[in-house]
């Protein structure tokens, strides 16, 4: 690793689940899981889509030149956002593409940007491979969302991915960072019940770090100091990632 990359020791197989690993007996119902995740998805675009229709209310019913041209633009900004928080979340939380894709760094980027857009948190990239298997993009999508919560008050997101199974990490700096609210569920803390839909994505990539065999470490050195996110990989850990074309 380069620049201020650090990682520590690499989870077992054990450790990290996937194949061999013994079976979890305390997780939440697979059913609550479904229904708070489908709720942070709703949660993330209702606004805009509600800003959408109010726009529209605006236009159906106002004569004022003005305010319909302050409508249209309320309209094209709320389909922006909304049409970003889906791509966003395809990436995310969907498929991505049939099983053992590889998905470009490049639409992370483009999705993250657009997440992004308008808003008190910038991101800078550095990415050796061009792709990434999908499952491993899936985890850096989610990290990377969970590590907003890391700066409420606006900051920037490092992201680093480096080569095979060399790991990746999201630093957060901004004022007032604090790690995130459940950030034990994304160490792989495991649960007999989420509590409530702020845990859900958290628990997802306790989830999908056992999936690949990977470790997601959140630390801070310093009170409202930067916030580390790293992610190491397992000794079964295959090396999927590559360039693409």
């Amino acid at each position: 690793m380069t620049g201020e990359m650090s990682f520590g020791e690499t989870p077992s197989s054990n450790d990290a689940g996937g194949e061999g690993a013994a079976p979890d007996a305390h997780k939440p119902d697979e059913l609550e899981f479904a229904a708070l995740l489908c709720s942070r998805v709703c949660h993330d675009v209702i606004s805009p889509v509600g800003a959408i229709v109010n726009g529209l209310e605006v236009l159906e019913e106002e004569e004022d030149d003005e305010m319909r041209e302050h409508a249209l633009l309320l309209i094209a900004k709320s389909a922006l956002q909304a049409s970003a928080k889906l791509q966003f979340a395809r990436l995310a939380f969907g498929a991505s593409g049939s099983a053992g894709a590889m998905i470009e760094v490049g639409d992370a980027i483009k999705a993250a940007d657009g997440l992004l857009s308008g808003g008190r948190v910038t991101a800078t990239w550095e990415s050796k491979p061009g792709a990434l298997h999908k499952t491993r993009l899936k985890l850096l999508m989610n990290v990377f969302q969970f590590a907003l919560g890391a700066i409420p008050r606006g900051g920037d997101l490092k992201v680093i991915i480096e080569d095979g199974n060399e790991g990746m990490m999201v630093v957060a700096t901004g004022t007032k960072a604090r790690i995130p609210e459940h950030a034990e569920l994304a160490q792989g803390e495991k649960l007999s019940s989420l509590p409530d839909s702020r845990a859900v994505q958290p628990y997802l990539i306790g989830l999908l770090c056992r999936a690949v065999h990977a470790n997601l470490s959140v630390a801070q050195a310093m009170e409202e100091g930067p916030v580390t996110f790293t992610i190491t990989y397992g000794p079964d850990a295959e090396l999927p990632d590559g360039m693409i074309g």
